[in-house]
């Protein structure tokens, strides 16, 4: 069984990994970092975000890692955090989340789960396209979940305004993280490699639940897989060499199958469309492919 021991000597590279302060971004940091990656971590909060940098450190104190500040909630801190990153890329994990919270919106006007999940990290990976074509063989690694079942894209109320449930809204944001995967992977054409992951159930505090997140916290320890065995699925797409693009990885590793509904490309075109649409970021690189 593959583990994080096998990944192979990263000196020379740079990866970089969002919402890297919690959960399963922590783990995903310090095991490209104890590999010999650079390692650019991003957090919405420095201050927990120097606390896990801290904790790396602590545990590798030859880590070449460096925190920056990204909210993927506001496309201007997208942008504005974009243009900081000079250097080539040979590594982007699209990890950050938010998930199962009450309705809301983002500085932009977006329903929150889809706006940070998948907006935001579409944004992303488009402004940063011209560093991670800049190294042969770059892997786009996007967080989703096998709670994709749960989504469905509606083209006319992409801001679930006649109707809101948390876990369906969470399911079709993870649904637009496969949906984006397979459509970068198609657009591509093998100029990098573009894979979902599925962490498994796994104790984070991604999950918001009022008064209620303490005690589902401390009881989820007892039954809940930790952070370090849920950050296997995004390493081992981040660095083995036996992954293909458009995979979808979940735990094991193993490859996992979508279901249907994840599968449709004139869905993931239109998505990907709308997508430019709102965030006014285009693939310009890849348009000439399409």
């Amino acid at each position: 069984m593959w583990t994080p021991a096998d990944i192979p000597r990263l000196t020379g590279s740079t990866a970089l990994v969002t919402g890297a302060n919690s959960g399963i971004g922590v783990p995903t940091a310090l095991e490209l970092a104890r590999h010999g990656a650079r390692v650019v971590m991003t957090a919405r909060d420095l201050t927990k975000g120097r606390a896990a940098l801290e904790a790396i450190k602590a545990e590798v104190p030859e880590a070449d890692v460096e925190l920056r500040r990204l909210d993927l909630a506001d496309l201007k801190s997208v942008r504005e955090f974009a243009a900081t990153v000079d250097e080539p890329l040979d590594v982007l994990v699209n990890n950050a989340g938010v998930g199962l919270i009450p309705r809301s919106t983002t500085a932009d006007g977006f329903e929150t789960q889809f706006g940070t999940n998948h907006l935001g990290h579409f944004a992303l990976t488009g402004l940063l396209l011209p560093r991670l074509l800049a190294r042969p063989g770059a892997r786009v690694v996007t967080v989703s979940s096998d709670a994709h079942a749960l989504g469905r894209i509606d083209f006319d109320d992409l801001g679930l305004e006649h109707g809101y449930n948390r876990f369906s809204a969470y399911g079709r944001s993870k649904l637009a993280n496969l949906l984006f995967t397979r459509e970068l992977h198609r657009r591509a054409e093998g100029r990098l490699l573009s894979v979902a992951v599925h962490p498994g159930t796994t104790l984070t505090g991604i999950v918001k639940l009022g008064v209620f997140t303490r005690p589902f916290m401390t009881l989820g320890r007892l039954f809940i897989q930790s952070a370090e065995k849920g950050a296997v699925p995004s390493l081992y797409a981040a660095t083995s060499p036996a992954v293909r693009g458009g995979q979808f990885i979940g735990p094991g590793p193993r490859e996992l199958r979508p279901r249907p509904h994840a599968l449709d490309e004139a869905v993931a075109r239109r998505l990907w469309e709308t997508s430019e649409e709102l965030t006014g970021v285009r693939f310009e690189m890849f348009d000439p492919h399409v």
